[in-house]
């Protein structure tokens, strides 16, 4: 339980499935109001109810798409509305998407880079001001272990997610002085709905690591003032010993892995 952020406000995006329930659920055990925001209404009403009987918090939901440019924007509107201060910023809504680049469609492509990267820098640069202002706030990004290496056959995405994470690292030292924590969460293959969204379902591995252990690592992370965790050991050697190793066969190997059996 993470009593870090007790009875203050958090944001969570992407709030519908995955690693965003858990990351709710988490926050919501430790006595922190929530906003909820993601696609589908219904999902974040049910899980928004739950967790305010079960906990004895005060949530509210949004539904928004981060893939339209004029989303984060409404959210922000939303909570100032509400008078609402986000205290914690968590821009989890991202997915991704398998296949050779010509074959995937073009403004999924794009939708992609808004998602994981557009929309990650809007929101932060939405809500930060209010942050500085009062010299206090944490913001959380999910990046991916995908975000320490080219990964053919999903570029698109590991590009979005070596962004976040490059944008958290250099972020969380530019808001240090200020008082503001900033953390990148990567996990790796995570018990979730996104290897089915990104049909990437045949390269699951079979131990992926739980969402709810996944989140509390990132929550943990950020509370001790880290400005990036790999979730699990496994991930961790896996993404640091990759430095050792000349990139481009790095890239070989990943493709390798991912490549479509047709093609092998």
């Amino acid at each position: 339980m993470i009593t870090e952020w007790k009875g203050e406000w958090a944001l969570v995006t992407g709030a519908s499935a995955g690693i965003g329930v858990a990351l709710a659920e988490e926050l919501a055990a430790g006595g922190t109001h929530l906003v909820l925001t993601a696609r589908r209404l219904h999902r974040l009403r049910e899980l928004a109810d739950s967790l305010a009987k079960k906990h004895s918090i005060q949530t509210q939901v949004f539904a928004a798409d981060l893939a339209r440019r004029e989303a984060a924007r409404q959210i922000y509107d939303f909570t100032r509305e509400k008078g609402l201060r986000i205290d914690l910023l968590i821009n989890n809504a991202g997915f991704g998407q398998y296949g050779e680049l010509h074959q995937v469609e073009t403004q999924r492509l794009l939708d992609m880079v808004e998602v994981n990267c557009t929309a990650v820098v809007h929101l932060t640069r939405l809500f930060l001001p209010d942050m500085v202002a009062r010299r206090s706030g944490d913001i959380l990004i999910l990046a991916s272990t995908a975000s320490f290496q080219a990964v053919p056959f999903i570029s698109t995405y590991a590009a979005t997610k070596a962004f976040d994470l490059l944008f958290a690292e250099g972020l969380a030292e530019e808001m240090r002085p200020h008082g503001i924590r900033v953390c990148a969460l990567c996990p790796g293959s995570t018990e979730s709905e996104f290897h089915a969204v990104a049909q990437q379902e045949q390269f699951t591995t079979k131990n992926q690591e739980p969402a709810a252990k996944v989140a509390r690592t990132g929550l943990q992370a950020l509370a001790a003032g880290k400005s990036y965790v790999i979730s699990g050991m496994g991930n961790y050697l896996g993404a640091h010993s990759q430095r050792i190793v000349p990139r481009r066969m790095v890239t070989r190997i990943a493709a390798n892995m991912f490549r479509p059996d047709k093609a092998r």
